[in-house]
């Protein structure tokens, strides 16, 4: 009996001792860069090791924001990203929940090859279709413009957003919204009143995910915009770096600004997130 408990115990404390491994492996980057972007020059560039700006500084964090970065202001950069970020989620989930709810509702012809495509197109790597997708932007007039960024986007996260809502869609019983039809609701109430609230929880994790994914992305909002005062703020944290030398003071502080927004919009749906994640694993 006693041995049965000790090996609970020890396996408890192995697992714990594993996350905080994990957790720490995770949240140093984070931590070195806000770190950094407090810590004066002469603490950046010394060969000692020195986790703790001492004392902090405010230097590069008032810069980023008095000086701007290539002539524009950060806020017009973090402007940008939300709107693309923003419009992109929106548009996504609309898009995602209807394919979802088609998916995992209807049988139709092809249904089985659309959804291996689905993971077919996700396997591609985003670099590979930029050439292609440059070209249709260019054509359809949206090149150098926020829209087109939104599409491409769109396009990119579609796929995994769908697939996830398709579990979370088959999870929900038929019989609900049968009640629902019997009791007379149309369909479209039968979808917002008593779909929608169902799968909300994993509308969420998708959303996550897309914003993330848009806020993160660098390659084609480098590729589709010319104006300078378009830019995203990934394509905008390059300008720190010169032919000859590199603001790491800057980067640092230019970094941990657009860390919060993703910060705070995690905080405000972490509830929902790990609820949609759980119940998207154990479902279907």
């Amino acid at each position: 009996m006693n041995d049965g408990l000790t090996r609970k115990k020890f396996g408890r404390v192995a697992l714990n001792g594993a996350g905080i491994v994990v957790f720490l492996f995770a949240v140093f980057p984070v931590y070195w860069m806000v770190a950094t972007a407090f810590k004066p020059n002469d603490q950046i560039f010394t060969t000692r090791f020195n986790p703790i700006p001492s004392p902090p500084s405010l230097d590069h964090i008032s810069r980023v924001f008095t000086k701007g970065v290539a002539g524009h202001s950060i806020w017009q950069y973090l402007l940008n990203s939300a709107i693309v970020a923003v419009v992109t989620v929106v548009i996504g989930a609309v898009f995602a929940l209807l394919a979802a709810t088609a998916v995992a509702r209807f049988r139709f012809r092809f249904r089985t090859s659309f959804l291996i495509l689905l993971l077919i197109v996700q396997m591609v790597p985003a670099e590979a279709l930029l050439i292609s997708l440059f070209t249709m932007v260019k054509r359809l007039g949206m090149y150098d413009q926020l829209i087109g960024l939104v599409v491409i986007n769109v396009g990119l996260t579609l796929p995994f957003s769908v697939w996830m809502l398709r579990t979370f869609v088959a999870a929900v019983p038929k019989e609900l919204e049968e009640a629902s039809w019997i009791d007379g609701a149309s369909r479209f109430t039968t979808f917002w009143r008593v779909l929608f609230p169902l799968v909300a929880p994993g509308l969420v994790a998708t959303s996550i995910f897309s914003f993330i994914t848009t806020w993160n992305e660098f390659a084609y909002a480098l590729t589709l915009i010319n104006d300078q005062g378009k830019y995203t703020m990934p394509v905008a944290l390059q300008f720190f770096v010169g032919q000859r030398s590199t603001d790491w003071g800057g980067i640092m502080a230019a970094s941990t600004l657009m860390t919060i927004p993703v910060l705070i919009f995690f905080l405000l749906v972490q509830r929902r997130m790990v609820s949609g994640l759980v119940a998207g694993a154990v479902k279907g």
